[in-house]
């Protein structure tokens, strides 16, 4: 009888001290929500300001800047100009473990100058614009972890909370050189997101990529009296750019080869004594950007031969490798992302939107995305790259989408450009903050949760083998054009 009575006690506690956990988290969790939307207008503000600035990697100096003070202004500790970029910053709060970062992008992307207007209109004296959503992406994982600090202040949270000011993410420079100057290595788990056309937690792979640069040097002469004196530089450009797509045929269906050139000579009647051609060689798997780098740099240095001239040098600024998905944290996301809901957009948004697609010679059901997609039993495998992939084979990272842009709209497009600066990726960007603080005030308070994420990371990492094809010792680039 009294075994019965233990038992039954026991059995009466389990049940009730359970809700009271999650009644305790989910207090914690709309606190940090109440937190991003009695904010809203100094958010959108941020993001105003960032989106009209427009500044490309390695030049955010004013973004970053802004970021960085709304950051001190709620009471965090910046590390200004880490790893030798002035727009790299690491903000910080609390002590001890858990440590959890998130990441903020803030560059945006050249020749994509764009009014908010629902059809191309450039800005006057705007050459850049934010074709990827990063002006919301940084304000609105700056706001995240302010949320988030404020339970840590409080006392209610015990741990650190990180906020990783990333530079140049388009050329994927910034984390890069971050993780390699051991900027993450104190971490337990890294979350991020990106705008999208859809709302979902990323489960899924994204493809490698090496951003190299070849640069040739000839002689110059008069390219109509004496054209027989020079050695064209160009022409070794040319060449090596015809048997890249010669190369085309033969790799993977899942590789991507794409070049500018970025140096070709003053003007036609003098021979080009120098020419440089920059080079995106992707995969899905590093180990197949490896082997297409060295096949790459085969083609030039055929090019140099053929031409005459000399391939003076092979620069790779940065190395993404892919994103290494983690289930754990994919469900944590998801789980919360189904707690804030998806954005809900007006009648004019949508109108907005519709009228934006126009030029995608398409019908499309829907203007704008106001679902949560739902989460795959398997990784998935993107067409994109990212730095974040370097981070993600060194400890474990959380992602999202959120909508924030035309459905169906291209990446890198005016379309997203117009969408960033004005009420429909602000909406996005609440999401983002919101959710970005529930999954991490998770992790903060279940130290299984964190566990597990830690051992799903283990379990992809271990048999692959990190190799970088940046040289032993290379610092970041001051300037990347």
């Amino acid at each position: 009888m009294s075994r019965y009575w233990f038992l039954s006690i026991t059995l009466w506690a389990l049940l009730f001290s359970v809700p009271a956990w999650i009644e305790a988290q989910q207090a914690e969790k709309q606190i940090a929500i109440d937190w991003v939307d009695s904010n809203a207008q100094i958010l959108n503000q941020v993001n105003k300001k960032i989106w009209t600035w427009a500044e490309t990697g390695l030049q955010e100096f004013k973004s970053s800047r802004e970021l960085m003070n709304l950051l001190r202004a709620n009471g965090f500790e910046i590390q200004e100009g880490v790893a030798g970029m002035p727009t790299a910053f690491v903000a910080s709060f609390g002590s001890g473990h858990p440590a959890i970062g998130i990441l903020a992008e803030y560059d945006a992307l050249p020749g994509l100058s764009q009014q908010v207007a629902p059809e191309p209109r450039k800005r006057a004296g705007v050459t850049a614009g934010h074709g990827c959503g990063h002006s919301i992406f940084g304000t609105g994982s700056a706001a995240a972890a302010i949320a988030v600090k404020q339970l840590l202040e409080s006392g209610a949270l015990k741990g650190t909370i990180r906020l990783y000011g990333t530079p140049a993410e388009e050329t994927g420079i910034g984390k890069t050189y971050m993780l390699r100057d051991g900027i993450f290595k104190n971490d337990d788990v890294v979350f991020g997101w990106h705008a999208g056309d859809v709302t979902t937690a990323r489960y899924s792979y994204s493809k490698a990529v090496v951003s190299v640069k070849f640069h040739f040097s000839g002689l110059p002469a008069h390219a109509s009296s004496s054209p027989h004196e020079g050695r064209s530089a160009l022409d070794a450009v040319e060449l090596m750019n015809h048997g890249v797509n010669y190369m085309r045929e033969h790799v993977k269906e899942d590789a991507r080869l794409h070049y500018v050139i970025t140096e070709g000579g003053g003007q036609p009647n003098v021979v080009p004594p120098e020419a440089e051609v920059w080079y995106y060689i992707r995969a899905d798997k590093h180990a197949d950007v490896e082997l297409y780098f060295e096949w790459v740099k085969e083609i030039a240095r055929a090019a140099a031969l053929m031409s005459r001239t000399e391939l003076t040098s092979v620069t790779v600024d940065s190395d993404m490798h892919e994103v290494l998905p983690n289930r754990v944290l994919s469900e944590i996301i998801h789980n919360n992302l189904e707690l804030v809901g998806a954005p809900r957009f007006s009648e004019e948004e949508k109108a907005f939107a519709r009228q934006t697609q126009a030029p995608l010679g398409r019908e499309l059901e829907k203007s704008l995305s106001e679902r949560i997609e739902p989460l795959p039993d398997v990784p998935g495998q993107s067409r994109g790259s990212t730095d974040t992939g370097d981070i993600s084979w060194f400890l474990p990272v959380g992602r999202l989408r959120v909508a924030s842009y035309t459905f169906g709209a291209p990446g890198h497009s005016w379309q997203i450009v117009a969408c960033t600066g004005g009420s429909i990726g602000e909406k996005a960007m609440m999401v983002a903050a919101k959710t970005l603080a529930a999954s991490a005030i998770e992790l903060y308070t279940s130290s299984d949760l964190l566990q597990q994420a830690q051992a799903d990371f283990k379990k992809i990492r271990e048999p692959l083998n990190f190799v970088t094809l940046i040289p032993e010792g290379q610092q970041a680039p001051k300037a990347i054009r």
